[in-house]
């Protein structure tokens, strides 16, 4: 499994990518706008100079032919960047046409295993499940990339799956059970990912017992 960062945060994906396991970013607006960028294009420029893998760009229009010249437009920032298209059908109109251009995307907010399979059949090269959403709905977004997953070994498609919408470290673990290909996770979870109560235990142990000792290296 491969490890995106969700976020648009500079410092964050700076920070990540020092850890030596982030293979790839993904982005949207909302996240554009918390971390206060004022030029977007010049953000994702930046974030494609700190990570070497799949960059995640969004489109912001909802009309095929818009989002195709959008795309076009992004494509042009760096050759890791992936077209982020929202599910819908104007959405797939566009997803066939840059697949047909070699302009590569990632189908968001698919919330349905029927949304999953549309978007492999139109030539998404990533599909997006939104798990955290759905849960804070009452459904059940793991159940969704367990869907997805087994659709996709029936038919072989090539879409990759992105678990999206991660809340806490255990969709993360199901994910990767479930054999999802990547999750992307704020920075936040990340974290969390890295930690755990017994770990920061031991090292401190290990480190009061040297001091005492007076050991070096």
């Amino acid at each position: 499994m491969e490890i995106f960062l969700d976020t648009a945060d500079i410092n964050a994906i700076r920070e990540a990518n020092s850890w030596g396991i982030l293979s790839g970013v993904t982005t949207n607006p909302t996240l554009v706008a918390k971390a206060g960028h004022k030029d977007f294009k010049s953000a994702v420029r930046e974030i494609c100079k700190i990570v070497n893998g799949p960059i995640s760009a969004e489109v912001l229009s909802l009309k095929a032919e818009e989002m195709i010249r959008e795309a076009e437009k992004l494509s042009k920032i760096h050759k890791n960047v992936i077209i982020k298209i929202p599910m819908c059908e104007e959405g797939l109109k566009a997803i066939k046409a840059l697949s047909k251009k070699g302009i590569k995307t990632n189908c968001t907010l698919v919330f349905s295993a029927n949304q999953a399979l549309l978007a492999a059949i139109a030539g998404a090269d990533y599909v997006s499940p939104f798990v955290g959403r759905l849960d804070d709905i009452g459904n059940d977004g793991m159940k969704l990339v367990a869907e997805i997953v087994q659709i996709y070994r029936n038919y072989g498609f090539k879409t990759k799956i992105i678990v999206a919408s991660v809340r806490h470290p255990m969709h993360v673990i199901e994910a990767a059970l479930l054999g999802a290909d990547i999750a992307t996770v704020p920075f936040e979870v990340l974290k969390k990912m890295v930690s755990h109560a017994k770990t920061s235990e031991g090292i401190k142990r290990f480190m009061d017992d040297a001091k005492k000792s007076k050991q070096k290296i």
